[in-house]
């Protein structure tokens, strides 16, 4: 899937997928309504992408972005849409907001929810996954997606995340702990074990 650098790809009609606590698909609604007010329990995603063990990619949301513009946030992250599953929704997402495909570990799913300013909210039940991003595969970011973006040594992340919390999205400082707590090993697996995948829960 090519796609001319600078095309919308986030529709606020694009039907969501409402589910239950767990994990069970209870309706659809589309993203703007969802995402209003206190925000309906929905499915989403997000991907983390490395070049090593110790080397990650993050980017700045665009400031197009109702929610949270302009804060960091991991790779990539998203919602399936209405019959998809997260599999196809992961390389959809990889490939509109980045120019890029990746085999992806999935990790754990949590739930959250967390308001910005009077704006809306975002209430998901999040499936996080992981991949290696080879340097030659170097991303075309979506302008409309996203502001800036770079590959980040975890340790200054973690040294950034502790002087300046403002400066990233609720779920990224939730995932974030994750990936460097209980999962740092499969993190660290995406390179000892070229190739290996373990299937997407659920």
């Amino acid at each position: 899937m090519q796609l001319a650098r600078g095309q919308q790809v986030s529709f606020a009609d694009e039907p969501l997928i409402l589910v239950d606590g767990d994990d069970l698909p209870t309706g659809h609604e589309s993203k703007e309504r969802v995402h209003a007010g206190e925000g309906q329990l929905h499915r989403a995603f997000s991907v983390f992408l490395f070049l090593n063990p110790d080397t990650v990619l993050l980017h700045e949301r665009s400031a197009e972005k109702p929610l949270w513009p302009g804060f960091w946030t991991n790779s990539c992250c998203s919602h399936p849409r209405r019959g998809e599953c997260n599999h196809t929704a992961t390389q959809r997402r990889l490939q509109q907001e980045l120019g890029v495909a990746a085999e992806l570990t999935y990790l754990y799913k949590f739930e959250y929810a967390a308001r910005y300013l009077d704006i809306g909210s975002e209430r998901e039940l999040c499936s996080v996954y992981i991949g290696a991003l080879q340097q030659p595969l170097a991303p075309r970011p979506n302008p409309r997606e996203i502001a800036a973006w770079g590959w980040f040594d975890c340790s200054a992340v973690d040294g950034w995340l502790a002087r300046e919390p403002e400066r990233f999205t609720p779920w990224f400082k939730l995932e974030w702990a994750a990936l460097r707590g209980p999962y740092r090993g499969m993190v660290e697996d995406l390179f000892r074990t070229p190739g290996k995948h373990l299937a997407e829960a659920g």
